[in-house]
């Protein structure tokens, strides 16, 4: 199979209010179809991880990293037949120190949302540890997906997902029980280890979203409630156990169905940041809440969206008072990924339109992360008919 990784970049400017940015596009080259890109930024290293296919019997999980201002050589990861693909429940990868752990889902039955989450451990010079193994031990053939991991302090990684075991069974009313969360730590020999429930009943399928505090891993994720209130909540676990799970923001959003639409945290020092897409007074919103406190207590919601908004968001810190927050929005004349900057005292900067997008399902959920002073910026365009990820950067220092 012939495969083409070429660098080029392209000027673009721009015009936001008086101010003018440049936004630097870093080719990214490869045959067949790319999409579902996973961006991390993490102890000085930027790296990307993406599914390629022709079909669901040829599909592929690749891991890149952006060295000397550009994507290295794609590592490969793990391919096979029977993936489960899809725009919104996208591979999650982690970096600690030589370690990568990558997850990608696949079919366990005939069942459309039927499929394992299995999980790799290599070395970044391609040895193997441990490869295909499943993350979740109940053995039963359900929906398990939606996965965010990030690395821990003893060389190996927390790992957090949507998991659907209880959902065969039947309450008393005769509806399916509801999605749950769950949360394990993987060591640095691919051991699954401290596995537990986190809420017993979520969002079908939102993203899910994990961060380390200096207390320990911080999870954010959408909730259920018995009367369909589909609010953002956050547990935390301090001294090695885990809170109660308690909202964000009392948004009292109800909604019979799933929104796809998933929360992002960030975390700085002591400082946390929580972004997420809700349905407000019947006006779809992109808000934005700190919390100065470890997460102890929230701030009131920040409006981010100028316009009826789309969601998918990401927040990443810029420095310790001040977030980059990437979302989409649509206006009058088209659909656009903007950002804008945040700081914790509520100042909000005019937004900057990163790219006329795609509000459907091919663009996927764009990504967004800070490294050495730049915004990094990745999502899935078409072109000629195939998937193919497109990624910028812009210095921070100009916005």
């Amino acid at each position: 199979m012939k495969k083409i990784f070429a660098l080029f970049t392209i000027i673009t400017i721009i015009s936001c209010s008086s101010k003018e940015v440049t936004i630097e596009e870093i080719s990214f080259l490869f045959d067949n179809n790319n999409a579902q890109p996973n961006l991390v930024s993490n102890d000085g290293a930027l790296s990307l991880s993406w599914i390629s296919s022709n079909d669901e019997d040829n599909t592929s999980l690749h891991i890149s990293q952006f060295i000397d201002e550009k994507w290295t050589k794609p590592q490969t990861i793990a391919k096979g037949s029977n993936w489960f693909v899809n725009w919104a429940d996208f591979p999650a990868h982690a970096i600690n120190g030589d370690l990568i752990l990558t997850n990608y889902l696949k079919k366990s039955d005939s069942g459309t949302y039927t499929y394992d989450i299995v999980l790799s451990l290599h070395k970044l010079s391609g040895e193997k540890i441990k490869e295909d193994f499943i993350l979740h031990s109940d053995g039963i053939k359900a929906e398990h997906g939606f996965v965010s991991i990030i690395s821990n302090e003893n060389q190996g990684f927390y790992i957090t997902w949507l998991d659907g075991r209880n959902t065969l069974e039947k309450e008393m009313d005769g509806h399916h029980k509801p999605m749950t969360i769950r949360f394990a730590e993987i060591t640095a020999v691919g051991d699954v280890v401290n596995e537990t429930e986190l809420d017993s009943s979520t969002c079908d399928c939102c993203q899910t979203s994990i961060a380390v505090s200096e207390k320990g891993p911080v999870v954010v994720y959408r909730d259920r409630s018995m009367k369909e209130v589909r609010d953002i909540y956050i547990t935390r676990r301090i001294n090695d156990v885990w809170e109660s799970p308690r909202p964000v923001h009392n948004d009292g959003w109800i909604i019979n169905g799933c929104p796809v639409n998933g929360p992002k945290v960030a975390v700085n020092s002591n400082n946390f940041a929580v972004s997420w897409f809700t349905v407000s007074n019947g006006k779809p919103t992109v808000n934005l809440s700190f919390s100065k406190s470890n997460g102890n207590s929230f701030g009131s919601p920040l409006k981010i969206n100028d316009h009826n908004a789309i969601g998918r968001v990401d927040v990443a810190f810029l420095n310790d008072q001040e977030v980059i927050v990437s979302y989409i929005e649509v206006d009058d004349i088209g659909t656009y990924l903007r950002i804008k900057k945040v700081s914790i005292d509520g100042t909000i900067s005019a937004p900057i339109t990163i790219s006329k997008i795609d509000g459907g399902r091919n663009t996927g959920v764009p990504q967004l992360e800070i490294f050495n002073n730049e915004i990094f910026i990745v999502w899935t365009v078409l072109i000629n008919e195939k998937n193919q990820l497109k990624s910028v950067k812009l210095n921070s220092e100009n916005i």
